[in-house]
C-alpha cells in the first residue's frame, strides 16, 4: 500500500456560537499559542445507502481546502483515538482510491458507495507550542454547514472545538478539556462531524464483545472464543489480499481452516443445519486462497532442488521452463483468489459469520463444562489421526500410501487446531500437544510438496519431450523426490512412536 497512516488522537466540544475560547498558553508544557490560521475545509463523505461504514464509526471523505487536502478513512481505535490514511486526490478526483477502497470492501460486500454529506467548514486553527517549537497540540475553532442528501434532505449548522493531539500528551489533553470545561463547555455527544451530519439516520451495529474464556467457561463459551478469534482474523486479512500481500493470503486461508476445523471438532455442539453449509463454504474459500501459495511453494522447492544438481547432469532450460510454468499458474490463482473475494458467494458467507457470532448455534451439550467436554473431544481427534497414520503404515508404497500419509496430516492439522481451542484449560498441556500435531503436519506436508512436485515434473517432463527437447533432468528430479519423499515416510514412522497421548484434562 502507498497510503500514508496517522494516529489521530482528539477530543470533540460542542459550542455556543457565542462562547469564547479561553486562553491555553499556560496549559502543561506549552510555551506560547501561534497565531490563528483561517482555513476554508470543503469535504464531500461517502457511504453506502444504508451507511454501513457510518454504523461501524468508518469515515470516508475527500477534502479539499486546508493542507491536507485529498481523501481520508479514519478507521476507530479507542473512543478518542482514530487510525487516518490518507491519499492524494490524484488526476481523477471523483475516483476513490483502490488502497482505501480495499480497506473498506469486507464491510461493504459489493454495496456501492455514494456521496452521503457535503460539509463545509471555517476552520479557525490555534496551534500550541512546546519547548523546541514543537506542535504538541492543534485546537480547531469549527463553524460547520452541513447537507445531508439522504434518505431525506437536512441541513444544519453548529460550532464544535477540537484538540488534537501532535506531539503532546494524553495528560495535555485531558489539561485542555479541564480547561474548556471552566467555561461551561462539555464533550461531544458525536463521535464525528458525519455522526452528527446524519443525525438519526446511522443505523445501530451491534459488536460482539471479545470472549474471554477461562478454566470455569462452558464448552460453547472456549469454542465461540476461537470462532470469533477466527472470524475477526478473516476481516482483518481481507484488505491485505486484495492488496496482494502473499503473507495475509496465507493468514486468511489459516484462519478459515481453524474456523472450519472447529467447526468439525465440535460438531456434536453445534446445529449442524447451520455449521454443515459453513464448513462447505470455508473449505471453497481455503481453496481458492491456496492455489498462488501452494504453486509459489512448488516452484521454490523445484528451484532449491535444481540448484543442487550437477551442472553437467542439467540437460535443457529447466529453470527457465519450471519459472515460465508457475508464472502462470499463480497468476492464474491470484486473479482466481480475487475474484473469489469480489464475489457475492464470499460477501454472504461473511454475512453468515457475523450471524453466528451474534446468535451461536450452539445446542444444549455446550452448556456443560469446558473441562469436561473438550478434553473428550480432543481425544476423539488424536483417535482419528492414530487409525490414519496404523492405515498408512499397512498400505503398501505408492499412490495409495501417499494418499493415506495425506489423510493423516489433515488429521493432524484437525487435532493441532482442536488443541488450539483448550488453551484456555491447559495451557501447557494443550502447546505440548499443539507441537507435537504441527511436527507432524510439516512433516506430512513435505511429504505431500514431494508428490505434488513429482506429479509437476512428470507433466514438464512430458511437455518437453513432446516438443523435442531432452527430458532427463525431470526425471532425474522425480528421482530425488522420489529417494527424498521415501526418507521423510521412514523418518516419520520411526518417530511415530514419541508422540503423546491427547491428555488435556486434569
Amino acid at each position: 500500500m502507498t497510503t500514508v497512516g496517522f494516529a489521530e488522537i482528539e477530543r470533540k466540544y460542542d459550542v455556543n456560537p457565542a462562547t469564547v475560547l479561553p486562553l491555553l498558553h499556560d496549559l502543561p508544557g506549552v510555551t506560547h499559542v501561534e497565531e490563528p490560521i483561517e482555513h476554508q475545509l470543503d469535504a464531500v463523505y461517502y457511504d453506502t445507502e444504508d451507511f454501513v461504514l457510518a454504523a461501524r464509526h468508518l469515515t470516508l471523505r475527500r477534502r479539499t481546502g486546508g493542507d491536507d487536502a485529498g481523501w481520508h478513512l479514519k478507521l476507530p481505535v479507542s473512543p478518542d483515538e482514530r487510525r487516518e490514511l490518507r491519499e492524494s486526490l490524484g488526476d481523477n478526483p471523483d475516483r476513490i482510491p483502490e488502497s482505501l477502497l480495499n480497506l473498506v470492501r469486507v464491510h461493504l460486500r459489493g454495496r456501492r458507495l455514494v456521496p452521503v454529506v457535503h460539509l463545509h467548514n471555517r476552520r479557525i486553527l490555534h496551534r500550541l507550542v512546546g519547548e523546541n517549537e514543537a506542535v504538541l497540540a492543534e485546537v480547531c475553532d469549527d463553524h460547520v454547514e452541513a447537507e445531508r442528501f439522504a434518505p431525506a434532505p437536512l441541513n444544519q449548522t453548529w460550532r464544535e472545538w477540537e484538540v488534537e493531539l501532535v506531539h503532546g500528551s494524553r495528560d495535555l489533553l485531558d489539561a485542555a478539556q479541564e480547561r474548556l470545561s471552566s467555561v461551561g463547555v462539555e464533550p461531544s455527544v458525536n463521535s464525528s462531524k458525519l455522526a452528527r451530519a446524519l443525525g438519526d439516520q446511522v443505523p445501530e451495529f451491534v459488536t460482539v464483545p471479545a470472549i474471554r474464556p477461562t478454566r470455569k467457561s462452558s464448552a460453547g463459551t472456549v469454542l465461540m472464543a476461537y470462532v470469533q478469534e477466527q472470524v475477526r482474523a478473516i476481516g482483518v486479512q481481507d484488505a491485505r489480499v486484495r492488496e496482494n500481500d502473499s503473507d495475509g493470503v496465507h493468514r486468511m486461508r489459516v484462519a478459515t481452516r481453524r474456523l472450519r476445523s472447529a467447526l468439525s471438532t465440535y460438531r456434536d455442539l453445534l446445529d449442524r443445519s447451520v455449521t454443515g453449509p459453513i464448513r462447505d463454504e470455508l473449505r471453497w474459500l481455503a481453496g481458492a486462497l491456496g492455489a498462488a501459495r501452494d504453486a509459489e511453494v512448488i516452484r521454490q522447492r523445484l528451484a532449491h532442488r535444481l540448484a543442487q544438481e550437477p551442472v553437467g547432469l542439467v540437460v535443457g532450460a529447466l529453470g527457465e521452463r519450471i519459472d515460465a510454468h508457475f508464472a502462470d499458474v499463480i497468476r492464474a490463482a491470484r486473479r482466481q483468489t480475487l475474484e473469489t473475494i469480489d464475489s457475492e458467494r464470499y460477501f454472504r458467507l461473511l454475512d453468515t459469520l457475523d450471524a453466528v457470532l451474534t446468535t451461536p448455534p450452539l445446542l444444549t451439550r455446550a452448556d456443560k463444562p469446558a473441562s469436561t467436554v473438550i478434553p473428550e473431544l480432543i481425544r476423539a481427534d488424536w483417535k482419528r489421526l492414530r487409525a490414519a497414520v496404523f492405515l498408512a503404515q499397512g498400505t503398501p508404497s505408492g499412490a495409495l500410501r501417499d494418499e493415506a500419509l495425506h489423510e493423516a496430516r489433515k488429521r493432524a492439522k484437525q487435532l493441532r487446531y482442536a488443541a488450539e481451542t483448550a488453551a484456555p484449560l491447559r495451557r501447557t498441556r494443550a502447546a505440548r500437544l499443539v507441537a507435537a500435531a504441527r511436527q507432524v503436519q510439516d512433516t506430512l506436508g513435505d511429504h505431500q510438496d514431494s508428490v505434488v512436485a513429482r506429479d509437476e515434473l512428470l507433466r514438464l517432463g512430458m511437455a518437453a519431450y513432446l516438443q523435442g527437447e531432452n527430458a532427463f533432468s525431470y526425471g532425474r528430479l522425480h528421482a530425488v523426490e522420489q529417494g527424498g519423499a521415501a526418507a521423510v515416510e521412514t523418518h516419520f514412522f520411526r518417530t511415530w512412536r514419541d508422540f503423546p497421548r491427547a491428555s488435556i484434562s486434569k
